[in-house]
């Protein structure tokens, strides 16, 4: 299912379950890429954390490094991080995460390091770039718990589906026939696209195919 899902683009995801009354599966537009091109799927395991104004850099530290090894292979590490400065993710945590085959990063939070990752080619979404240590400012409370990012409840296990146009989340209940349902829609848009390329009209392609 990753690959079909890496393969499919996400506003045919969003579409369909737009269709099926799940309205609030996309991300806030501010979490992007840090390189255009970048594509990311993989089933969900979601991080908590909190401002922590501390002096226990060694406690905090332990926390992510903790939770940085516990992401399975082929999972997306999903951050709420409840915190509107300084970098959760950057190089040496990108290395631990492509190393083990991790599928990436989805940050409601901050990254740096960023060429680094670009170049290590890890994908990686985040709400902001800064030079500056979360360690000192911040700490994990919890993982494989559900969270909220914008208005997304995502739960462990939910699938999570990113490129240039944004990320979406597929609840795991109805990933299957979602997942479906979309492959189906874009080889059905691919249709309307050589129908108009030949001069058919917008309105009489609608017509001719159910959707636009």
């Amino acid at each position: 299912m990753r690959e079909r899902f890496a393969g499919v683009y996400t506003a045919a995801l969003a579409d369909v379950l737009d269709e099926r009354g799940l309205r609030e599966q996309t991300l806030p537009p501010q979490i992007r890429p840090l390189v255009p091109g970048m594509r990311i799927a993989g089933q969900a395991f979601t991080v908590e954390g909190r401002p922590a104004d501390h002096g226990d850099w060694d406690g905090a530290i332990r926390k992510t490094l903790a939770m940085l090894g516990a992401v399975p292979t082929g999972q997306v590490a999903v951050y709420q991080c409840h915190h509107e400065r300084s970098a959760h993710f950057g190089e040496l945590s990108a290395t631990s995460l492509l190393t083990r085959g991790v599928a990436g990063c989805v940050i409601d939070g901050g990254c740096r390091d960023t060429r680094f990752i670009a170049e290590q080619g890890l994908p990686v979404f985040a709400r902001h770039v800064t030079p500056e240590d979360c360690t000192w400012r911040w700490e994990v409370t919890a993982t494989q718990v559900p969270i909220t990012i914008g208005t997304v409840r995502i739960a462990p296990g939910d699938w999570v589906v990113g490129d240039e146009d944004g990320v979406v989340v597929v609840p795991l209940d109805v990933a299957a026939d979602v997942l479906a349902e979309a492959e189906r829609k874009v080889g059905t848009e691919n249709e309307i696209r050589e129908a108009v390329t030949r001069g058919v009209s917008p309105l009489e392609a609608y017509e001719r195919y159910g959707t636009f």
